[in-house]
């Protein structure tokens, strides 16, 4: 029998914005804290403002590890300094392998068209088998609801199998989340 594996690190994608609900802060909030307490390393866009910073600043005054991966031609003040580690990437599309790379899990906090970009591409690399690692979106106030309708949709029309419709995990607090996220390692 195969030992129990852990989650060692996480790969968040979420928002350089904060958003319009204090709960979207809260729970990054919330996710920063609990991976800090279980020991679980954050990787993540680099970025020190928005639902990002949140989560970076959590982990990090609960004595955690974080690791920033940026793209050399977006470096500016919105870059977070306190960092564990900061990678630079040449390119988008290094950036997004190196946050692959370097993660156990991946999770998306409420965002806009990168959150869904980096999160589509880990359920598409599952779904080819390149990689085999845990997807799971923390759905705040029902942010992701329309989404798992669309999901649902697309297997309901054929177009999704139940299996690859399966890889999209969802949770409603972060504690869930990274439990959830545990046990399909």
């Amino acid at each position: 029998m195969e030992p129990k594996k852990t989650l060692t690190s996480l790969c968040v994608y979420c928002g350089s914005r904060t958003g319009n609900h204090p709960a979207y802060v809260r729970d990054a909030v919330l996710l920063g804290r609990a991976m800090a307490r279980r020991k679980i390393a954050l990787v993540y866009g680099g970025a020190a403002g928005g639902l990002m910073g949140a989560v970076a600043d959590a982990v990090l005054e609960g004595g955690g590890q974080v690791t920033g991966v940026y793209p050399k031609g977006l470096v500016g003040e919105r870059d977070h300094r306190g960092l564990s580690t900061m990678i630079a990437a040449d390119s988008l599309p290094e950036r997004k392998h190196l946050l692959m790379k370097d993660a156990d899990a991946f999770a998306a906090l409420p965002g806009g068209w990168g959150t869904l970009d980096e999160i589509s591409e880990a359920l598409v690399m599952n779904q080819l088998r390149v990689i085999r690692k845990p997807c799971a979106f923390l759905n705040t106030e029902g942010f992701y609801d329309d989404m798992f309708s669309f999901m649902d949709r697309a297997q309901n029309d054929g177009l999704l199998s139940l299996k690859n419709r399966a890889r999209a995990l969802r949770a409603d607090n972060p504690e869930a989340l990274l439990d959830l996220l545990e046990a399909h390692l």
